[in-house]
C-alpha cells in the first residue's frame, strides 16, 4: 500500500455522468476532416476520435462509426487524408459534419476545395492548415466503429505556423477541439515547461 494520503471516506467530490458521455472527457484533441477517395468517388467527413500511435513506422488512427460513407472508402482504397482545420473554419467543419457524402458533394456543399496529395489518391484540403497523408496499415474492429491506422506517408503544413510544433499561439493557426454535440474550444496559446 501506497505511503501519504489515504482517499477520503464516504465523500465523493466527483459527480457521476452518464458512461456515454465519457468520451466528452477526452475529445477535445484537435478535430480533423478525413478525406478519401474510391475511383472517382471523393469524401470529407469531420472527426474529433484521432490519435499518435508510433514513432516507427509513424502511424496515426482515427475511430470511425460503421456507417460512415467514408469508412467504405477508406476500407476499400486503404488510404485517407488527416487534415488538421482552423478556428475560421467552424461551419465547414460542422456543416461536413451534417451531411453525408453518399449522396453529396460535401466538397461543394461546404465549401470546400480539393487539392492534389503527394503520395496518396484521396484530396487534401486547400483551407486547412496541415494534412497527414496515410497508406492503411490496419484496421480493428471496436464496438460500432472501426480504428482504422494509417501509416503516415506525407505530411505538410501552410508557411510560418509550424516551428517543430504547431504554432496554436498564432491566430490563424487555432485549432478546433469537440467537447460534444456542437460544443467546441479553442487553445489560447501555448505553455512552455
Amino acid at each position: 500500500m501506497s505511503e501519504g494520503k489515504t482517499p477520503k471516506e464516504g465523500v465523493m467530490s466527483f459527480k457521476n455522468i452518464p458512461i456515454t458521455n465519457a468520451n466528452r472527457l477526452i475529445n477535445h484533441g484537435p478535430t480533423i476532416l478525413i478525406t478519401s477517395k474510391l475511383g472517382e468517388k471523393i469524401n470529407v467527413m469531420t472527426a474529433a476520435w484521432q490519435m499518435p500511435v508510433s514513432f516507427k513506422p509513424m502511424l496515426v488512427a482515427v475511430s470511425i462509426g460503421h456507417e460512415r460513407f467514408s469508412h467504405k472508402l477508406i476500407l476499400e482504397s486503404r488510404e485517407f487524408v488527416i487534415n488538421i482545420p482552423h478556428l475560421e473554419m467552424i461551419k465547414e467543419v460542422l456543416c461536413c459534419g451534417t451531411h453525408s457524402g453518399k449522396n453529396t458533394d460535401k466538397f461543394k456543399v461546404c465549401k470546400l476545395t480539393p487539392v492534389k496529395a503527394q503520395e496518396v489518391g484521396a484530396p487534401l484540403i486547400e483551407e486547412c492548415i496541415g494534412n497527414i497523408e496515410c497508406r492503411l496499415y490496419s484496421h480493428h474492429e471496436a464496438g460500432d466503429h472501426t480504428i482504422f491506422v494509417g501509416e503516415v506517408v506525407a505530411a505538410s503544413v501552410k508557411e510560418s505556423i509550424f516551428d517543430g510544433y504547431l504554432r496554436v499561439d498564432l491566430e490563424q493557426a487555432k485549432t478546433l477541439h469537440h467537447l460534444g454535440g456542437k460544443a467546441f474550444c479553442h487553445p489560447d496559446g501555448i505553455d512552455l515547461a
